[in-house]
């Protein structure tokens, strides 16, 4: 019985953080309502600049659980630039975990605000969060024939009129690779060699089109592109075969005891401007990516395993950047639910709030 407990108990460690984040988003919603609602008499740069704060605090808390609560060892290879710049992130996508990974860079290089994402159309319905998301410049993207470049490049556009710092997260393989999945992947090697493109083992062929739009349309506002590879430590089973990377329950429950983050750092004169040519070089990218991972996962030297090659720093994030935020917008939530007419408020604004959302991101792209 105590065993079992224990056990339950031990399982249960991501709790206290879910309640916490998830807890925290009225409280966020109704104080970035109040300085929306203020600053519609202000320049839309005071707007956006308050917004970005507010993004940060939130998004600090965040980390308070995925880094310092967990424990993680965060190592780090390549060059990642101390001071923030307007880029667009790729990365390789096999977790919901990676979402939280762009925004641990960007906290290292004090961008923390102004990450942005190209997202998938069905999470602009997640509530309060996916509306969210869109208003914070957050680009939602339909798969293959049903993409909408126009309007992509419309928001795109309007942030950069407004001079909205970005952080533009792409995940270019357009879902998660899986293992779990293998016709996901073996139809990703079917096309790969239909195209005449070299077949990938532990990433997912490219699609080019969001990363084309966001280059294409913001290529004279950004300062370079970051091409991230992500590895989790502890994702290959006992006969060498990769495993599911974590999810964000099992990350919180310190299931991953390391990350591993290549960065290469790409000049935007590097990069081919015209679609046909700019998909060969995204692929040749995820080569790049492929060959760092069968190193990561299947060196036949054991010493090589577990990392990438070159130089590497641990980067611990300090609880400064963290603790605050997590203090500040859980003093605000408990403060509201102390009271009845907070409770009131707290819980219409879960359902108007996401009412509201829904209503929206069906009428906004």
């Amino acid at each position: 019985m105590l065993l079992s407990l224990v056990l339950h108990t031990y399982s249960m460690r991501y709790v206290l953080p879910a309640a916490v984040m998830m807890g925290t988003a009225p409280t966020y919603v109704l104080a970035w309502g109040a300085w929306r609602l203020l600053s519609a008499l202000l320049p839309a740069r005071f707007y956006r600049e308050v917004d970005d704060r507010l993004y940060t605090i939130y998004q600090s808390m965040v980390l308070f659980f995925f880094e310092n609560y967990t424990g993680v060892q965060v190592i780090i290879y390549g060059d990642l630039p101390k001071n923030k710049e307007n880029v667009i992130y790729l990365s390789n996508h096999q977790c919901t975990v990676d979402w939280i990974i762009a925004d641990m860079l960007a906290i290292r290089q004090n961008a923390l605000g102004h990450v942005r994402y190209v997202l998938k159309d069905g999470l602009k319905w997640l509530p309060l969060y996916g509306w969210y998301f869109s208003q914070h410049g957050g680009v939602y993207v339909k798969r293959s024939a049903k993409f909408n470049e126009k309007e992509m490049r419309e928001k795109l556009q309007a942030q950069m009129k407004a001079e909205t710092p970005m952080y533009l997260v792409i995940f270019p393989e357009g879902t998660r690779y899986n293992p779990e999945i293998p016709k996901v992947i073996a139809d990703s090697q079917s096309f790969a060699e239909k195209e005449g493109l070299a077949i990938l083992k532990h990433v997912l062929t490219p699609r080019v089109k969001a990363t084309h739009v966001a280059i294409d349309t913001m290529k004279d506002y950004l300062d370079a592109v970051y091409d991230v590879t992500v590895a989790y430590e502890g994702t290959v089973d006992h006969k060498g075969q990769r495993k599911l990377a974590p999810s964000m329950t099992e990350f919180l429950c310190k299931e991953c005891p390391r990350v591993h983050i290549f960065i290469d750092r790409i000049e935007l004169k590097d990069i081919p401007e015209e679609q046909m040519y700019m998909r060969r070089w995204l692929h040749e990218r995820f080569e790049i990516k492929d060959k760092l991972l069968i190193e990561f996962y299947d060196a036949k030297d054991s010493k090589r395993r577990n990392k990438f090659p070159g130089k590497s720093v641990h980067s611990k994030l300090s609880l400064k950047k963290t603790l605050p935020s997590l203090l500040f917008l859980g003093g605000l939530t408990a403060s509201m639910l102390l009271t009845e007419s907070g409770r009131k408020l707290y819980v219409k604004t879960w359902i108007y709030g996401t009412l509201i959302g829904c209503l929206w991101v069906s009428i906004k792209p």
